[in-house]
């Protein structure tokens, strides 16, 4: 029991399944973890101990689809879910003393599954890719705690990199879930609109907004998967996928074929480090009898459309806020919201013609190929007293979300995408791909992934203790 944090989430559930645990000790271990390691990182700055002792305490153990059932494992939730009882902020000083009655629809239906929330996690003030904020501070990466883990999910990727928790909530709008998951060697999926029912906080019919799970490896992510997919009246997109279980699918036959791997997507900016290490890194898949071609569709005009519905729902969402509390919320934020107000129509009758296009030209592109490939982020992890990126290599970066634009033009996709790890930078800090699949084709992503896992070797190396 004193190193169960090493297991992996997948074999603390079956553990968990044949009673050779209880849950109460899994969450007391979990508990001991992160009092030893959190001081380190900040990724769990709101703990909800006494809620999981309880749940582990009162724990019934019946499930009502074992397939789908977590038998007690705790998972930390990242600060923009809403836990019952538990304070969510945001990481907005507005929110601070914020405690919801209920849990969100993405929540609720995973403790309906057998997991337990333990704690939250830390994000970045409303939207981000490094995550600090007025409310709980800055979070660290534990491969270099001067650098930045990513966000707006990086202490939810912390938690699962440093064994404080098995698994993790995130969620993806521009990235949110892909570019911490590289920054700190996890795996993160963000899967297509609707899979995973999404709270009433968020704009119902909004497609550019996900729910993801995080995890050590494919098969944990695939767990996590499992407990959290399903149809809620509270989300109009969501839908039920009975009969289909991602674990299981991981035992099919079936590998990919063709892949077209770009270190760009020939419309970004990428160091030139991380485009040689992800270049090198996919020519490992040969030995999986994969053909590598640089026919990618094109993604001309995707950033800026990107940038106009990104907008269009900050405005949706965070208009009314920003008229009563403008002067409590960051900078960027408020030019982000003020650039909703800002949008014509024109503009978003062009966005959306883009957006519409391009998925047409992958829906093509899948004609020939089995997926597309390029880096999780443009660069490494970046010192933490940078608020964000302002040039690659040179090369200036317009606005505060410019440096992760290699994610949110595969948002427009609306393709399910996995960020997986697959090397290290000179200064070992860890790099990323992503790995675009078919329309609802997470259970063939995340098959054909979990081989190119085995080749890279990196979640053998989890977890890891904070590194100076």
């Amino acid at each position: 029991m004193n190193e169960l944090y090493k297991n992996t989430a997948t074999e603390v559930v079956n553990l968990l399944k044949r009673k050779t645990i209880s849950p109460l000790e899994v969450v007391e271990h979990a508990i001991s973890r992160i009092e030893a390691i959190d001081q380190h990182v900040n990724a769990l700055p709101i703990r909800c101990f006494e809620r999981a002792i309880e749940q582990a305490k009162s724990f019934n153990n019946i499930p009502t689809n074992p397939d789908k059932y977590l038998y007690g494992l705790p998972i930390a939730v990242k600060d923009y879910n809403d836990v019952s009882g538990v304070r969510t902020t945001y990481g907005s000083p507005i929110f601070s003393d914020n405690v919801p009655k209920k849990s969100d629809a993405t929540i609720a239906l995973l403790e309906q599954n057998g997991a337990i929330p333990i704690a939250k996690s830390n994000v970045p003030e409303w939207a981000g890719g490094h995550t600090f904020n007025p409310v709980f501070g800055t979070t660290r990466n534990p491969w270099n705690l001067t650098k930045v883990p990513g966000g707006s999910s990086g202490g939810s990727a912390v938690a699962v990199a440093t064994g404080m928790a098995w698994l993790a909530t995130g969620n993806d709008l521009g990235g949110s879930l892909r570019t911490p998951a590289a920054f700190n060697g996890v795996v993160g999926l963000r899967p297509g609109p609707g899979l995973i029912p999404r709270g009433k906080r968020l704009q119902p019919f909004d497609t550019l907004w996900v729910e993801g799970p995080m995890a050590r490896n494919i098969s944990d992510l695939a767990l996590m998967l499992d407990a959290g997919v399903g149809h809620v009246k509270e989300d109009p997109l969501s839908f039920s996928n009975a009969g289909l279980l991602y674990t299981s699918g991981l035992r099919n036959k079936g590998e990919a074929k063709r892949v077209a791997f770009s270190k760009d997507l020939n419309v970004v900016s990428v160091s030139r480090e991380i485009a040689e290490i992800t270049e090198n890194s996919t020519k490992k898949l040969n030995q999986m009898g994969i053909e590598i071609t640089d026919e990618v569709p094109d993604f001309s005009g995707t950033l800026d459309a990107f940038q106009t519905l990104r907008a269009v729902l900050l405005g949706t969402m965070m208009g009314p806020l920003l008229y009563e509390h403008r002067d409590r919320i960051a900078p960027e934020i408020v030019r982000n919201v003020e650039m909703g107000f800002e949008v014509t129509p024109q503009s978003l009758f062009e966005a959306e013609r883009t957006r519409w296009q391009l998925y047409q030209r992958m829906i093509d592109f899948f004609e020939t190929h089995d997926y597309l490939i390029c880096p999780a982020a443009s660069i490494s992890p970046f010192p933490v007293e940078q608020r964000y990126v302002t040039e690659i290599d040179g090369q200036p970066c317009k606005t505060y979300i410019d440096w992760f634009s290699i994610t949110f033009a595969l948002t427009m996709t609306s393709c399910p995408v996995l960020s997986l790890p697959c090397g290290f930078t000179k200064k070992g800090l860890p790099v990323g791909l992503q790995i675009v699949g078919r329309p609802r084709g997470e259970a063939e992503l995340l098959r054909d992934a979990s081989r190119m896992e085995e080749i890279f070797g990196i979640a053998q190396l989890l977890p890891i203790n904070p590194k100076p």
